[in-house]
């Protein structure tokens, strides 16, 4: 019996400086495949705060009037600007940083990214980042908007590897794109307000209007009793999240996509 133990002791011996040998030879990968970004539109919450933010995608028509508007009323936006926009504009673009306002990412050329290959959508997000970067000397990261708010599981795992964890889509859709009254706008963003609200409006040349609409939307919101932050100090709040988005599918205006906590 002792001699069967001291064989299989010795068996063993032999066999630890292989397995560590092959180890060393054939080290476990780290797993490093990042994570999707998280779809978000609105902050749960009690609080009565709600972000103001502002699509441009090429001609940055209206920027410097929703600028001074936002500066005559102490109010501070989020925008989500093009590659495209910035590049042609870079002294508007580096106007929304200098005034103290929160910048994310829009894509180069506002594709639809459900159309795009992984790649590709990777090719848009860090040329529009490079460009933004050198004219505000701020990074975008990690805010996003899926151009036309397009998104599916694939696009937000793109998303997220090219370094975006949030995704940010809106509560609250003006659809000021269409030319709308200015006494729509504020209508749809007055009766629609929620503590933790996000405000979808544009700086381009089809919301003709939005100029006109944004002292009023300000007046009757503070009237009402809310404070306004951007994304970031949005997003700031969160103690925890839970993510309610359904993959390969595209979000409704109004709906919840991600649902954060917010213990206060």
């Amino acid at each position: 019996m002792i001699s069967e133990v001291i064989k299989t002791n010795k068996l063993f011996i032999k066999i630890i400086p292989l397995l560590l040998l092959s180890l060393s030879l054939h080290p476990t990968e780290p797993d490093t495949a990042a994570s999707e970004s998280q779809l978000i539109s609105k902050v749960s919450t009690s609080s009565k705060i709600i972000a103001l933010t502002f699509d441009d995608g090429t001609d940055a028509e209206h920027i410097q009037e929703i600028l001074q508007v936002l500066t005559d009323n102490e109010v501070k936006a989020t925008f989500f600007i093009t590659g495209s926009a910035a590049e042609t504009h870079p002294k508007l673009t580096q106007s929304i940083v200098a005034n103290g306002n929160a910048i994310g990412n829009h894509s180069f050329s506002h594709p639809q990214f459900t159309e795009l290959s992984s790649a590709k959508m990777k090719k848009e997000i860090d040329k529009a980042e490079t460009i933004i970067e050198e004219i505000t000397g701020q990074s975008t990261k990690p805010y996003f908007r899926p151009p036309y708010g397009d998104y599916n599981s694939s696009v937000l795992q793109a998303v997220g590897e090219a370094g975006y964890s949030m995704s940010v889509t809106w509560t609250i859709d003006t659809v000021d794109w269409k030319g709308i009254s200015a006494s729509n706008i504020t209508e749809k963003v007055l009766s629609n307000a929620s503590p933790g609200s996000i405000v979808l409006m544009h700086a381009s040349a089809g919301a003709v209007n939005t100029p006109t609409a944004l002292p009023d939307i300000i007046v009757g919101l503070k009237e009402m009793g809310y404070q306004f932050v951007t994304i970031p100090e949005l997003l700031d709040y969160l103690p925890a999240n839970e993510i309610q988005y359904i993959p390969d599918s595209k979000p409704s205006n109004s709906k919840l996509q991600v649902n954060l906590s917010l213990n206060q």
